[in-house]
């Protein structure tokens, strides 16, 4: 087996992505999660561009890591300065991480007409840094990054060679080859690391960005021609189009290919995790098209598909989703066929129920017209499901509700929200002021339902997303609102359509509250069941 070293950079190269940003408590907890996932290297940054990263190194040196290896990443020393006397090899020492990676030019264009020095300077820039480092006190095992590597091959192969042997000669523990701009094809990458092969001893490693899409088709070309170092960054976050997923390298190469190590043993099935985790610490809304990870990546719509699916999995999956921690969805929309609701009954034990079969796709396939859709609000279609067959359980009635938004003087507004509901024998009347009607109308129905359903106090509003059906109605348009909710176990969602913004919204957020009660109720004991509102009180909105 040939062990694959995997080198993250999320922390430094994944943080120069728009809108990215990590706390120094993010990239602390970053470094644990990526230890636990077996990932061998782990780039902190740069220790003299920020407090932050300086920070960083100092830190994360109390964290009990069990496997990576932290690197600490900076620039050669500068022109005409000692490398012992230079600012930024003295913060690379001083950091004191076990890896030390520094980059260095291999294109004669950037030596010439971005640094200004001569081609022999930038040889003597590169082997001096990288001798510096290597002899440090502690003894640091130091990673060479040619940056701009394969740009400098094509244009000057005979020098782009020579900065690499220059930090091979001065004792880098690895050359890694950099696709800085993305743009290099896999073919041109084979023939590359050939050529380097060729040329040094040292271990080699690739690094590429992903401008030109090939950024995993590009690393696995240069894999299989000899790198034993991948970097990259959970998700493909990185400047511009980013750099290459990590996800997608590992999961290829642990799956798709024979004779590779990598990781920890049984730790892919936490890689879906582990991408997911790292969306959230960045704030970062999910890829759903992501492969491997992502949410829609074994997701079925197609009733052609669905069909295949419940014969014979492999027929529409390239790989079990377990393997990487994820899972099979099968999505209801209008292009539904009889599959797909069989599919999502036999959840419920019902897929035996030919007449329900008919109306649940009946009913989905007029809601959908109405400007429904339940791809991602597969709460609502469990409520659905449930209407149908006889076993929704009314929890309260709705009797009344009011939203008003008053703005005085000049000052914020103040939005209010009064609901009015029966419960059992009960008439709740509550009034909560929020930051908007959805956020008020959240806390109107708490104050009304968490006396008599202690457990919705679990339950919390996690997104809120509103999309204009028609919009060649102007502002009689109807909207489609999707709210996202969670609990400690489970995330979902629901979903409302009126020509009314507050109306569509009211109607997810009982959604929201409904499936929260009717699952609490199937993992409850009998005896801890509330009483039922008779069917018969339920409003029209409520039956939809």
């Amino acid at each position: 087996m040939t062990r694959i070293a995997i080198y993250d950079t999320t922390l430094r190269d994944g943080s120069q992505g728009e809108g990215v940003n990590f706390s120094l408590q993010d990239k602390l907890l970053i470094t644990s999660r990526l230890d636990e996932l077996g990932v061998d290297y782990i780039e902190g940054g740069y220790p003299l561009s920020n407090p932050k990263d300086e920070a960083y190194f100092r830190e994360v040196r109390d964290l009990d890591l069990s496997h990576a290896r932290v690197a600490a990443f900076g620039m050669t020393r500068r022109r005409d300065i000692a490398a012992e006397d230079d600012p930024g090899m003295k913060a690379l020492a001083g950091a004191r991480s076990p890896v030390i990676t520094v980059v260095g030019k291999s294109w004669d264009l950037h030596a010439l007409e971005v640094l200004g020095v001569s081609l022999e300077e930038n040889l003597r820039m590169i082997a001096d840094s990288v001798a510096f480092l290597a002899a440090a006190p502690h003894g640091p095992e130091v990673v060479y990054d040619a940056e701009h590597f394969f740009d400098g091959y094509k244009r000057n192969p005979d020098y782009a060679l020579k900065t690499i042997r220059a930090a091979a000669d001065a004792g880098a523990s690895w050359i890694v080859l950099c696709d800085t701009n993305g743009g290099t094809l896999p073919e041109q990458i084979a023939d590359a690391v050939d050529a380097v092969k060729a040329a040094v001893s040292v271990p080699i490693g690739i690094h590429t960005h992903n401008d030109g899409e090939l950024a995993v088709a590009n690393t696995l070309a240069a894999v299989r021609r000899g790198a034993t170092q991948v970097q990259g960054t959970i998700n493909g976050i990185g400047e511009r189009c980013g750099n290459v997923d990590l996800c997608s390298v590992i999961a290829n190469l642990s799956l798709k290919y024979e004779g590779y190590e990598l990781l920890l043993p049984g730790s892919l099935v936490h890689l879906t995790e582990a991408s997911r985790y790292v969306y959230e610490l960045a704030n970062l809304n999910f890829r759903s098209g992501q492969p491997f990870v992502g949410a829609s990546a074994f997701a079925h719509k197609g009733g052609m598909h669905v069909h295949g699916i419940r014969k014979v999995v492999s027929s529409y999956e390239h790989i079990d989703p377990a393997l990487v921690g994820n899972e099979r969805r099968v999505l209801v929309s209008e292009l539904s066929g009889r599959s797909n609701i069989a599919e999502k009954l036999a959840e419920h034990g019902l897929e035996h129920d030919a007449a329900l079969m008919a109306r649940v796709l009946g009913r989905v396939q007029d809601l959908e017209n109405e400007g429904y859709q339940f791809e991602a609000a597969e709460a609502s279609f469990v409520l659905l499901v449930e209407k149908e067959a006889g076993r929704y359980r009314n929890w309260f009635e709705r009797l009344h509700y009011h939203v008003s938004v008053e703005a005085r003087d000049g000052g914020e507004p103040i939005t209010e929200a009064t609901v009015k509901l029966r419960i059992g024998d009960v008439i709740e009347h509550t009034v909560s002021e929020g930051d908007g009607p959805v956020n008020a109308l959240d806390g109107a129905l708490r104050k009304a339902l968490e006396p008599h359903f202690p457990r919705l106090r679990e339950m919390s509003l996690v997104d809120y997303k509103v999309r204009v059906i028609n919009a060649r109605a102007g502002t009689a348009a109807r909207v489609r609102v999707v709210i996202e909710s969670q609990d400690k176990d489970a995330v979902w969602g629901t979903v409302g359509v009126s020509e009314n913004v507050i109306e569509a919204s009211w109607l997810a957020l009982v959604d929201a509250f409904d499936h929260k009660l009717s699952k609490d109720a199937r993992q409850a004991p009998p005896e801890q069941e509330a009483p039922l509102v008779p069917a018969a009180a339920e409003t029209p909105s409520a039956a939809r």
